[in-house]
């Protein structure tokens, strides 16, 4: 990877920022230091930046609603695309085309204001649709991959391609995207309905998840995947991990698959938490947990 010239320095003025403390961009409130964040405002930018920098590896920050960010930081360029990167538009009756940093609960909104269903699910599911797109997010029985029709994407060397959803493997909570794209946009289907139903159906899965999820507490949502045919939360309360804790690491109360950071807590602790559920869950049980949240960076 080239440094960041002066040249770079000039072009991109206030987008790079160096040292950046990432607990600020993750809801676990957790995390080092960055050794570059790039925030983008365009496409451009990012085409430029990649040209001039050439890096062999990125990491991508969305809304930071599924990121454990350890404690060393992360080395290298951290992406997170700007506000710039969420917007709404139709492309046609039944498509819209959504900017990557675009909240899914947004998306859900956006849906309902223009009287199209299938996209409900959206308002349940944090953080922003990029991420959603590349682990296949979902809730309820239904998933991304059910409504995505193709997404725009940047590479590593700064080409530009569309890639259509018939042409991406998607499974339980991942895809075949690969690490080195960066989503910038994609299109989403949808069919066309009567507003008041949408709404109904919408507000009934937001009940859902009102009764059945915390809220208000500095948590990254689900941590491990759920196993084929089995729920990962009973699988930690029937191995009697739901009362563990580590320094002010704990499971929450209301979800034993949410984990939260209590006030105090480092990221190590979170980490060692999830070690012990996940260690003690095989021994009583023998599967083998699967994270559904990503850890980046190193240790301190």
């Amino acid at each position: 990877m080239r440094s960041v010239s002066q040249k770079i320095k000039l072009k991109l003025e206030k987008k790079i920022l160096f040292n950046e403390k990432l607990s600020n961009y993750s809801w676990f409130n957790l995390g080092g230091f960055s050794e570059i964040l790039f925030k983008p405002d365009s496409i451009a930018d990012i085409i430029f930046f990649l040209k001039e920098i050439e890096p062999k590896k990125i990491n991508i920050l969305g809304a930071g609603s599924n990121t454990l960010i350890r404690d060393g930081g992360v080395d290298g360029v951290t992406i997170k695309l700007s506000s710039k990167f969420s917007y709404l538009n139709f492309i046609s009756p039944n498509i819209i085309e959504v900017g990557a940093a675009t909240l899914d609960k947004k998306i859900a909104e956006y849906a309902l204001e223009h009287s199209l269903t299938g996209l409900e699910f959206l308002s349940c599911i944090p953080g922003s649709i990029g991420g959603a797109i590349k682990m296949n997010s979902g809730c309820y029985d239904q998933e991304i991959s059910q409504i995505l029709h193709s997404v725009k994407t940047i590479d590593l060397q700064g080409n530009e391609k569309v890639i259509r959803a018939s042409d991406i493997r998607f499974d339980y909570r991942k895809s075949s995207l690969r690490d080195d794209l960066i989503i910038t946009s994609v299109k989403l289907q949808g069919k066309k309905s009567i507003k008041s139903e949408i709404q109904n159906k919408q507000q009934n899965l937001l009940e859902k998840k009102k009764k059945s999820q915390p809220s208000q507490i500095k948590t990254c949502g689900s941590t491990f995947k759920n196993p084929k045919n089995k729920k990962a939360w009973e699988l930690i309360k029937d191995s009697n991990c739901h009362t563990f804790n580590v320094g002010d690491a704990r499971i929450s109360d209301k979800h034993f698959n949410f984990f939260v950071n209590g006030g105090n807590a480092t990221a190590k602790e979170l980490e060692d938490l999830i070690i012990k559920v996940k260690k003690t869950v095989h021994q009583k049980t023998k599967i083998n947990l699967e994270l559904e949240i990503k850890i980046i960076g190193k240790s301190s």
